[in-house]
């Protein structure tokens, strides 16, 4: 095909050459339902994917679900956390999310976008990875490389994770929304990387207007 002009063409190309480079794309947060999912992102803040995959399996052990997490003791939680940074503020984040699912939401995670932003602890993002890779709803998480990659690629000028969302939204079929956020963010790991893009072994580097920068 030619070469994509439009940002809406050029998100329709990446799309369709990062499903055929990445198809085994995932969550490589460990998980085994929504609940467990939540839990994992919210630890995920300011630390790898890895680590979080370390700590989870003795939290979960201890606090399978919501119930049993809301009457945690702050001080235990914090013991299991510790390793993933900011632990004390993840550990109000995590016993603010328990309460608010046991006491408002039946001991279920929510569906809805306007109910997940109400949990202490989940924004936008972390919303957006459950409803995508837990409940098999439309959902797009901007993290950084997200961010970084869509302003390389033109898809968008915009700074604000919030923003971008919607204008990707729009050009990213909802089906496709969490998948096409994977493989960027795997893109983003190994190949468009923060500070020296490797252009030249990139799947997009023929279209991409920041090619070579």
């Amino acid at each position: 095909m030619g070469r994509p002009r439009t940002p809406a063409g050029r998100a329709r190309e990446t799309m369709r050459r990062l499903a055929e480079e990445y198809p085994e794309a995932r969550c490589e947060l460990d998980h085994t339902n929504a609940f467990e999912l939540l839990v994992a992102t919210i630890l995920s803040a300011q630390c790898t994917d890895a680590r979080v995959n370390q700590v989870t399996p003795a939290l979960f052990a201890r606090y399978p679900t919501p119930e049993d997490l809301a009457s945690a003791r702050p001080e235990d939680v914090e013991e299991l956390i510790r390793s993933t940074g900011f632990y004390k503020n993840k550990t109000r984040s995590l016993l603010g999310m328990a309460a608010a699912l046991t006491e408002r939401f039946g001991g279920e995670v929510p569906g809805a976008m306007e109910d997940l932003v109400t949990i202490p602890g989940v924004g936008r993002k972390t919303a957006n990875v459950v409803r995508s890779v837990a409940l098999g709803l439309p959902g797009l998480p901007v993290d950084t490389h997200v961010l970084r990659l869509a302003k390389r690629l033109g898809l968008t000028t915009s700074s604000d994770p919030v923003k971008v969302e919607h204008e990707l939204n729009a050009m990213i079929p909802p089906a496709e929304r969490g998948p096409f956020s994977l493989r960027l963010i795997l893109h983003g790991r190994r190949v468009c990387v923060a500070r020296r893009p490797r252009c030249e072994a990139c799947v997009l580097a023929d279209f991409c207007p920041k090619v070579g920068v």
